[in-house]
This record gives C-alpha cells, sequence and structure tokens, in this order.
C-alpha cells in the first residue's frame, strides 16, 4: 500500500483579489464546455467578485435562452 501525497490547500494572498471571467459562445455540446471556434467567444469581463460576475452571466445567459447550444460560464481566476 502506498500512501498518497499529501494534498498542501492553496493559500489565498490577502493582499491580490479574487477575480473572476465571464465568457461563452457555441458549444458543441450542451451538457459540456467545448467551444466551436474560441476566436468568437463573448468575453464579458474580468469581476472582482462573485456576484458581479453571476450577474453579467445571468444577462448574457438569459441573452440566450433559447438557444442550447450557446453557454456562459465563470470561471475563478487564480
Amino acid at each position: 500500500m502506498t500512501d498518497a501525497p499529501e494534498q498542501v490547500p492553496r493559500t489565498v494572498d490577502s493582499e491580490s483579489p479574487t477575480l473572476f471571467v465571464v465568457y461563452g459562445g457555441r458549444v458543441t455540446d450542451p451538457t459540456g464546455e467545448r467551444f466551436v471556434d474560441l476566436t468568437t467567444l463573448d468575453i464579458r469581463g474580468i469581476f472582482d467578485s462573485y456576484a458581479a460576475a453571476f450577474s453579467a452571466w445571468r444577462g448574457a445567459s438569459q441573452q440566450h435562452v433559447d438557444n442550447a447550444f450557446i453557454k456562459y460560464v465563470i470561471k475563478r481566476l487564480g
């Protein structure tokens, strides 16, 4: 039996803010996040709070609610 390496938690530097990016576009499969063409991604912006990113995600997603192949996501940076 081998020992699994200990998981070292990542620490967030209190000096640097947590940032979130919101982007979207046409996906190959509505259940995934593989975009058809990365050159046509709609980047809504980088936000300093999840709440602000969520608001941008919701607005973008609601514009395309009738098209299952257009997807927007929120990703934490850093």
